[in-house]
C-alpha cells in the first residue's frame, strides 16, 4: 500500500518546500489542479526537477484535448495523469492510448461519474491503470462508501487509490479494505508540522 500525497495548494515555492521534507515517507507526489492554474506546466517541471526519484502524478483532470493535455504533461516532467470518468469514452480511450505511446499511465478520477460501477468495469479496456475513489465528505456516508467500494472494487482489476476525508481516526477502517494507495493532502500539507504528520500517516499504512 502506497502514501500518495497531493499538493493543493497555489504557491509552488510552499508546496516544494513541504515536499522536500517530507520526501522520504511519500511514494507520490500529486501536482494538484490549484498548483497547475496558477503556475502552469512549470509546477510540474519544478516536481520533477526538484524529485526526479518520485513518481509525480498530474492532476489536469482531462476533458477533453487528451492527446494536447497527455503531451505537454510529458514534456514537464509528469508520470502519471488523471482524466475524469465523466467525461467521453473517447477520450479516456485517446488519453491512455497518448500516455502509454509516451511511457506514463492514466488514473480515472471517478468524482464525477456517472455510474461508478460501469466506470470501474469499463476502465481496463480503456486503457486506464488505476482508479481514484473520493471518500464521502460527511461521516454519516460511511455505510454508503463501503458498498461503493464494494461496487467499484468489485467491479475491476485495476488497482485503486482513496482519496479525501482521511485522518488518523480513520485510516484504519480505510486500510483494512486494501486500496493500491492513500491519497492524503491538507491533513499534510496544511499541517503545522508536515514532517510529522506524513510520519503518522506513513507509520499506520507500513504497518498493514
Amino acid at each position: 500500500m502506497k502514501l500518495h500525497i497531493a499538493f493543493d495548494l497555489v504557491d509552488l515555492e510552499n508546496a516544494l518546500n513541504i515536499a522536500q521534507s517530507i520526501d522520504q515517507y511519500a511514494d507520490i507526489f500529486e501536482v494538484g489542479s490549484l498548483l497547475i492554474y496558477k503556475n502552469g506546466m512549470h509546477a510540474i517541471t519544478r516536481f520533477k526537477q526538484q524529485f526526479p526519484h518520485k513518481t509525480i502524478l498530474a492532476d489536469v483532470k482531462i476533458a477533453d484535448r487528451a492527446k494536447e493535455t497527455v503531451f505537454i504533461s510529458s514534456e514537464a516532467g509528469a508520470n502519471w495523469v488523471t482524466v475524469l470518468a465523466g467525461t467521453k469514452r473517447n477520450v479516456i480511450h485517446s488519453a491512455c492510448n497518448a500516455a502509454h505511446e509516451r511511457g506514463m499511465k492514466v488514473m480515472l478520477d471517478l468524482i464525477d461519474a456517472s455510474s461508478l460501477g460501469q466506470s470501474a468495469l469499463e476502465a481496463k479496456s480503456f486503457g486506464v491503470d488505476a482508479l481514484l475513489l473520493p471518500m464521502p465528505t460527511q461521516d454519516s456516508s460511511q455505510l454508503t462508501f463501503l458498498e461503493t467500494w464494494d461496487m467499484v472494487k468489485g467491479n475491476t482489476p485495476l488497482p485503486v487509490h482513496i482519496s479525501g476525508n482521511i485522518s488518523p481516526e480513520t485510516l484504519p477502517a480505510i486500510i483494512d479494505l486494501k486500496p493500491a494507495a492513500i491519497v492524503i493532502g491538507k491533513e499534510i500539507t496544511a499541517a503545522t508540522n508536515p514532517l510529522a504528520e506524513a510520519e503518522k500517516f506513513y507509520k499506520l499504512i507500513s504497518r498493514s
